[in-house]
Order: C-alpha cells, then structure tokens, then sequence
C-alpha cells in the first residue's frame, strides 16, 4: 500500500478530473472549479510522496500525465464548451453558433501535446517551457466562475471567446521558459525572481478578490505569464 500511495493519489486526481467534466457538462462551474483545484492539489502531493518515499518508476509518470490531460485538458473543455452556449454570437457568426462549441475541445489536444512535450523535454526539469496544463485549467475555471456574467454578455462574444481560447493554446506549447515554483534553498539571489512574483501575487490576490472574486485566481496567472515572459525578455 505504501508503494502504490503515490498512484492512489494520482488516481484521485484522476477521479476529481471526472467529476469536474461531468459538473462542466451540468453548468454546475463552481463545484467544476472546486474538483479541479482538488486535483491540482493531488497532483501535488503524488510527486512530493514519491520524492519522500524515494519511489519512482514509468507506470507513475504515465499515469500522472493521463490523469492531468483529463483534468486539466479535459474538464476545462467541458467548461469552455458550456460557455461557448451562452455567449453572444455576432449576426455574422450565426451559422457556427452549432459548431464553434466544439472547437473547445482544442483546449484539451493542446493540453495533451504539452503534457507529451514535457515528458520527452530535458530542458523542463527544473522549469517549464509552455504554460502548464494546471495554471491553464485554473485560470480557465476561476474565470468562467467569477466573471462568467462579463463572458456571456455582449461585451465579450463568442469571436472574442474563440480567439482568447487559441491565445491559450498556443501558450501551452509556446517555446516561452517559465519559472516553477520549487525552491531548493531560500536564499534571495538564487529566488529573486520567484520572491518577486510572490511579492505582487499577494497584493493581487488580496486587493484584486473584492472587485474580482474568484477570478483573482486568472488574474495571478496572467501575472505569471506576464512576469516570465518579462524575465525570459531581459535575460
């Protein structure tokens, strides 16, 4: 039992990926939301148990990435899929208003393409090149929760919808180097970087939750993106 507790966990992020789907499809965002944090939060904990417990092996690392597409390919689909039916369609855009729901499922191809990039990319063990599949699916569902009335209005209709979807898949496998947040030590000079995003991270999340709500949690993300590519530029 204690060998296989790192696949129990990636198997319950597994089951939280499905139940976000399956919440998705039910416009049921909020508790779609909640699942995929729970699974970010088990995809978490299965690699620091295995790094504890000094267990590694391929079954974990293909189960770990089989069990992210779904939540974090899968689940946001489902999500943008639902929302591509109460967006505003243009007069033009009329005829695709059938179709163009489906395009959402590219969230999840992407996502699965990234996940394949990471497992066969030297470059990515200590940091990350493409936006990962967690921060993309976070952003995706604390958006659709929190300004989700802002998506559906006339203001942002389904054009913009579509092309800030295609903006995100690209960002996936985008060859931008982006920072993980493990620290091997907690000295400044060798942190500075990831310090300074915590820094203003904080200050987003606790100025930005009254105006935003829960899609503070969209606008950290686009800060980390943003702070990456401004490192990545300097450098």
């Amino acid at each position: 039992m204690l060998f296989n507790l790192p696949n129990i966990l990636t198997l319950c992020n597994l089951i939280s990926g499905c139940m976000a789907t399956g919440a998705a499809f039910h416009g049921h965002f909020t508790w779609a939301l909640v699942m995929i944090l729970c699974g970010a939060a088990f995809d978490f904990l299965d690699g620091m148990v295995a790094r504890a417990l000094n267990i590694s092996g391929p079954i974990g690392k293909e189960l770990d990435s089989l069990a992210d597409i779904v939540t974090f390919g899968v689940a946001p689909s489902a999500m943008i899929f639902q929302l591509f039916g109460m967006v505003v369609y243009p007069e033009w855009m009329q005829p695709l208003a059938p179709y163009l729901p489906y395009t959402a499922f590219l969230v999840a191809a992407f996502s699965a393409l990234r996940l394949a990039k990471f497992n066969t990319d030297a470059r990515q063990t200590s940091s990350f090149i493409g936006l990962p599949t967690p921060a993309n699916a976070l952003f995706w569902a604390s958006l659709i929760v929190g300004q989700g009335a802002f998506l559906a209005s006339p203001r942002f209709n389904a054009m913009w919808l579509f092309l800030f979807m295609l903006m995100f898949c690209f960002f996936l496998i985008a060859e931008v180097p982006l920072f993980a947040l493990k620290f091997k030590t907690l000295g400044w000079e060798e942190n500075r970087v990831k310090y300074a995003f915590l820094a203003v991270a904080l200050v987003i999340l606790f100025l930005g939750y009254h105006w935003l709500g829960v899609s503070v949690i969209a606008a950290v993300i686009l800060w980390y993106i943003l702070w990456a590519i401004i490192v990545w530029k300097v450098k």
